[in-house]
């Protein structure tokens, strides 16, 4: 069977209005703005007011890739929704995000895959669209981390914020699209970053929310070294499979979760600043919302042109990781 090309026909994203910043934070932990920007680059991030969920964003977001697409909400086929902060356990998020956009009877489902999870929600509808299964996908990532942050844990609250990032997907040019997927997963680090309880091993009970466990915790520096292993080896295992090398790269859209992390990459894969992607000082780690919404930010602003060789790269708990070569 001939593969249909696909790739990108529009990109949305949607963040919150509030603005946490690193001094708003030093008043509710033992921290400063120093520290913060040194050890991670953040300066600030968006966190959403009470009232709002994970949907709320993502159906702002969906909704400008859809008129950036140019195409009927009703034509899209199936809606990916990646997070980790969903509405609910069920429905899934991607349900109701359908019901409001007004999809009709696409086919819609939520995964899971921490900050790697938009990466993994594209290798999912990519080869549905390949295969003529559907002619349209949209794929969404998005969070409300500040829903399940400790804002007495230091180590945590500083890095994380709310936001949505969304694509649709359909059929391009030949010679366009996404060319390789790299996926993986070492289930033997998932305990390094977690949500401890909420789960069938640890339902929620008063003593499970006494003790804090339904917030985000995470083991930093085993973090950090993952991290700083796998985003660069992924990113050159899914140039290699496409058949291309790194100085082929005209454009990186790395995961943002820590400035030293995104150098390290941006150095292995012999990158100058102005070709790679960088908003984490203005949102923080926005999980699987990360990447899709500086991807939207960097289209909008004209840094990424036509047959430009993209590459997207992330991680996230699991421990995931994810990356993807494609031909704008």
């Amino acid at each position: 069977m001939t593969k249909i090309p696909v790739g990108i026909l529009g990109t949305g994203s949607a963040t919150p209005e509030k603005v946490l910043t690193n001094d708003d934070l030093s008043k509710m932990v033992d921290t400063n703005d120093e520290w913060i920007r040194t050890r991670t680059g953040i300066r600030e991030r968006r966190i959403v007011e009470d009232n709002m969920a994970s949907s709320d964003l993502a159906v702002m977001a969906a909704e400008k890739a859809i008129e950036a697409a140019g195409i009927k909400p009703e034509e899209i086929g199936v809606v990916i929704c990646a997070t980790v902060t969903p509405d609910h356990m069920f429905p899934a998020t991607a349900c109701l995000v359908s019901d409001r956009i007004g999809t009709k009877k696409a086919a819609a489902f939520d995964l899971s895959a921490g900050c790697s999870g938009f990466l993994y929600g594209l290798s999912c509808a990519v080869p549905m669209l390949e295969t003529g299964m559907y002619k349209y996908a949209l794929v969404i990532g998005v969070e409300t981390l500040s829903k399940i942050m400790d804002f007495e844990d230091r180590n945590t609250a500083v890095l994380f914020g709310d936001g949505a990032g969304a694509v649709i997907l359909g059929p391009v040019a030949e010679g366009r699209g996404f060319k390789a997927f790299e996926m993986g997963a070492d289930g033997a680090g998932g305990h390094l970053l977690k949500q401890e309880a909420g789960g069938s091993r640890n339902p929620a009970t008063q003593e499970s929310v006494l003790a804090r466990k339904h917030f985000i915790s995470m083991a930093g520096n085993e973090v950090f070294k993952f991290a700083v292993r796998i985003l660069g080896s992924a990113s050159e295992a899914a140039l290699q499979k496409a058949g291309y090398t790194k100085e082929d790269i005209d454009f990186l859209i790395p995961h943002q979760a820590n400035i030293r992390i995104i150098e390290s990459a941006r150095n292995r894969l012999n990158l100058p600043e102005e070709k790679v992607y960088v908003n984490l000082d203005r949102y923080g780690n926005m999980s699987a919302a990360s990447i899709p919404v500086a991807l939207d930010e960097a289209v909008r602003l004209g840094k990424i042109k036509e047959n430009d060789l993209l590459v997207l790269v992330g991680f996230g708990a699991g421990l995931t990781w994810g990356a993807t070569a494609l031909r704008w």
